[in-house]
């Protein structure tokens, strides 16, 4: 495995930096969870497609680039280390898109690809429900076919990016008489289908960053099944690898935390309590490790390697390094943390990162299983 990065992969780099540094927007936008914030990241999203920014490594007949997984990586480190909006799209290109490219059929991929890249249709994920919490296999959703439709009925809840989206992915039971991981399948769900109601869920904060759903004899096309009848739980498991894997969290998203946490420190100069420094320094080593640790294992992918259960282990990573990074820099701002704005609001949202994307306990049951080969107690 070689590390070392090639010259296409440095001009690469260049050009994607040149363009930021050109192109960012002059001032924030909007929260994307509030209405007006949502539409404003989704013309960044417009503006990132019409430059060929959006999905660099998609194909270039959806407005792609055909990049390289590691030249995707790059990407994401310097969208990062910019400062550049999040984005709002992230269900869809992230978690939907590698789904949809391997389950797809090729006229469902030529309708939606091109509208997620660009950011004309915003993805909800509509997975959890009230009583399933981590337990998916446990779903009670139901969509009956009735024709060429599917009837639903049922609620999802914690549906991220639910208030604004155009489209929700769903996982629904489409055979009510079956049990857990059988009879499932993935529905691709119009936000304005008859007999869905939306509930807008606000954080502590009061942005609507959830929603809740509401079937109500909803009826949604059997087109719009991704895969095949029953196949739900394979196909939400493509998706929950890309969620737990590289897709979701690349690392340029903690590096350049892990570098915004070093300048603070400097910054803070002799007011800095030296027994922090340690702190500082084991948040900015983990975050390269788990830099290099995604470019040995793009590398295998690039091999034709696969992710399997190792997305387990690289999400209690992230998520765990995600928390220490923003409460090292609390602990460092002491009594002025809580006005820290950036710093605060980026600790509160990753206390839910070892939640969502699957538990991290699950997700070390998984680890224990399937990597480790330890026995069932």
């Amino acid at each position: 495995m070689d590390l070392t990065f090639t010259p296409d992969e440095r001009a690469f780099r260049d050009e994607v930096r040149r363009w930021l540094a050109e192109n960012h927007p002059p001032e924030p936008l909007a929260p994307m969870d509030t209405e007006a914030g949502f539409e404003q990241h989704r013309q960044w999203e417009r503006r990132l497609f019409d430059a060929g920014w959006s999905v660099v490594n998609w194909p270039r007949k959806y407005g792609g680039r055909a990049c390289s997984i590691v030249e995707w990586l790059i990407f994401e480190e310097e969208y990062y280390r910019s400062g550049a909006p999040g984005r709002v799209n992230t269900n869809g290109i992230t978690l939907l898109g590698p789904t949809l490219f391997e389950f797809g059929r090729p006229e469902q991929q030529d309708e939606l690809f091109p509208k997620m890249a660009s950011g004309e249709h915003i993805w909800a994920q509509g997975w959890s429900e009230p009583d399933s919490g981590s337990d998916l296999a446990s779903l009670k959703t139901t969509a009956v076919r009735e024709g060429e439709d599917f009837v639903l009925n049922g609620q999802k809840t914690w549906c991220s990016r639910g208030a604004w989206a155009d489209w929700i992915f769903c996982i629904v039971r489409t055979d009510p008489d079956s049990e857990r991981h059988q009879g499932l399948s993935y529905l691709l769900v119009p936000a304005d289908a008859p007999g869905l109601t939306r509930r807008p869920v606000g954080r502590l904060d009061g942005e609507p960053a959830f929603a809740e759903l509401f079937f109500d004899d909803c009826r949604v096309s059997a087109d719009n099944l991704l895969g095949e009848e029953g196949q739900g739980w394979s196909v939400a498991m493509a998706t929950a690898s890309s969620e737990r894997g590289l897709n979701l969290r690349a690392p340029g998203r903690f590096l350049a935390a892990a570098e915004r946490l070093a300048e603070l420190y400097r910054s803070l100069d002799e007011a800095a309590d030296p027994g922090r420094r340690d702190e500082v320094v084991r948040a900015w080593m983990g975050a390269r490790a788990y830099r290099w640790r995604t470019y040995q294992k793009a590398s295998e992918l690039q091999a034709g390697g696969t992710m399997g259960s190792e997305a387990s282990y690289m999400k209690v990573f992230w998520s765990e390094l995600d928390v220490e990074l923003h409460a090292t820099a609390l602990r460092l701002l002491g009594a002025d943390g809580e006005m820290a704005g950036e710093w605060m609001s980026g600790y509160l949202f990753a206390l839910s990162g070892p939640i969502y994307a699957g538990t991290n306990e699950i997700q070390r049951n998984i680890i224990a299983e399937r990597v480790l080969g330890l026995p069932r107690r």
